[in-house]
């Protein structure tokens, strides 16, 4: 009979952080990107009485700071996951305590659920 595994092994571990690291660096550009955005239209922002045009301009303001703000919590998460992978509890359900399957974490490395456990959770809601 075989052991069921409690965690992913140092070579699995240094996979992931090398998606994760390639994912972080993905979302820091798209990040300073928003930054850049929502700079350039602060600065370039001419006296317009036309309130269309200012509401436009407020909304399209408002879309990409919101875009900022998940980019950041992104980001924010796949540190975490580093810090997971670290301290070799990467990829271990929070709730269940057993391992997320590979699938998911390629899909989204920052995950602390698997997909049944995130699912019940919700219906609990």
């Amino acid at each position: 009979m075989s052991e069921e595994k409690t965690r992913y092994n140092d070579e699995e571990l240094e996979e992931f952080k090398e998606l994760i690291l390639q994912k972080l660096e993905q979302a820091q550009k798209a990040y300073d990107d928003y930054s850049e955005q929502l700079r350039n239209r602060d600065s370039s922002q001419v006296d317009n009485t036309a309130d269309q045009e200012n509401a436009q301009e407020n909304q399209c303001k408002e879309s990409i700071s919101i875009m900022a703000g998940r980019m950041e919590k992104f980001i924010r998460n796949l540190k975490y996951a580093l810090i997971r992978i670290e301290n070799k509890t990467y990829g271990i359900d929070r709730i269940t305590g057993k391992l997320i399957p590979k699938e998911r974490l390629r899909i989204v490395p920052h995950a602390t659920l698997d997909v049944s456990t995130k699912n019940s959770l919700n219906e609990r809601k």
